[in-house]
């Protein structure tokens, strides 16, 4: 009996030792779950997309820049690279401050930005001074090689290229001219510490003295200055002329307020200046060329292009505005030749 009792014992031993092997090679010949299917969508994630960071940084909010920031992202859409979707925009706006300015750029740098955007001279030279290898698309600067940012336009040599906001002055001066055939002085606003208004100014005073006009030059530190050195001219100009000055373009209703009541025409860099207040310019699109700088920037995403070697572009087409609101009130006849080009702001405000 203590035999068999043994002997069953035996078996039973040895019975369970079989199944727990059985168990153990199920376990080691079960499939493991692949990288594609944990992810749940089916990708492999080698293969996947990448997510591109962009930053851009915005010296200051007015309607010009605020329209070439817009125009940049629309044609970065129109391109199929949407923000949350395969880029991130990182949206930033400095408010004219140098300090925000520094942060912002150190944002971007410490965060690996596949790409900056940077609107206006100033903020294009602070995020030079960061960087040497980050790309660097700049839109409503003036002066590239003037402000030290490339070595040419046609070729820049480094990480910055982008799109140039440089006015037809001599042309819109001849328009001064045409609206203000009487005028003998021209009033010239803007801001000393922006180096693409010194440039336009520049510009400026060879076209009139071409042209046998005098200039008095009127020039403000910050928006704090705009209503006291504007008012400085009353009396003392026919006209005047304000380039694409981000200070001025920012303050436009304040000079306005003052040219406007003192009937001096005001020729305008660019029209929002003059949506805003300003009589009449030939200028550029500030969203057309913000458009023109988001489609170098999908060259350089694709990897088909690099800032080093992308030409400065301009804006080819130029467009009359002529603000009719304040031709009436300043008592300016239109010649008719450029009657189609008048807007009355209240009227498309309205709707």
């Amino acid at each position: 009996m203590k035999k068999l009792f043994k002997l069953a014992a035996l078996v039973l031993a040895v019975a369970l030792l079989a199944a727990l092997a059985g168990c153990g090679n199920n376990a080691a010949t079960q499939p493991q779950t692949s990288p594609e299917a944990s992810s749940g969508t089916g990708e492999n994630p080698s293969t996947a997309e990448k997510t591109f960071k962009i930053g851009i940084l915005q010296l200051v909010e007015h309607p010009a820049l605020d329209a070439a920031r817009d125009g940049f992202i629309q044609a970065l859409a129109d391109n199929g690279y949407v923000d949350g979707k395969n880029i991130t925009l990182d949206v930033q706006n400095a408010q004219n401050d140098k300090t925000n300015m520094k942060t912002i750029c150190q944002r971007f740098v410490n965060n690996n930005a596949d790409l900056v955007l940077a609107i206006a001279t100033p903020a294009a030279q602070a995020i030079a001074a960061e960087t040497t290898t980050i790309p660097i698309l700049g839109t409503a600067v003036t002066d590239y090689v003037g402000a030290n940012l490339v070595d040419s336009n046609e070729a820049p040599g480094g990480n910055v290229s982008g799109t140039s906001d440089m006015n037809p002055i001599k042309e819109q001066i001849d328009l001064l001219v045409k609206l203000v055939p009487e005028a003998k002085t021209v009033g010239l606003l803007y801001t000393s510490g922006e180096d693409n208004s010194v440039i336009q100014a520049n510009i400026v005073k060879e076209t009139c003295e071409t042209l046998g006009l005098k200039v008095v030059e009127a020039t403000v530190a910050s928006g704090n200055d705009v209503q006291q050195v504007t008012q400085s001219l009353v009396g003392n100009v026919d006209a005047v002329y304000i380039p694409t000055d981000n200070t001025f373009a920012s303050a436009m209703p304040v000079a306005a307020d003052i040219l406007n009541g003192a009937k001096i025409p005001t020729i305008c860099g660019e029209s929002n200046m003059v949506l805003n207040g300003g009589l009449a310019t030939l200028g550029l699109n500030y969203y057309n060329l913000g458009y023109q700088t988001g489609e170098m920037a999908v060259r350089i995403l694709k990897g088909e292009a690099t800032p080093a070697t992308m030409p400065i572009e301009t804006q080819k087409n130029y467009d009359f505005t002529i603000n009719g609101e304040v031709a009436e009130a300043i008592g300016l006849t239109i010649p008719a030749d450029l009657a189609d080009y008048v807007v009355y702001p209240s009227q498309t405000n309205q709707g």
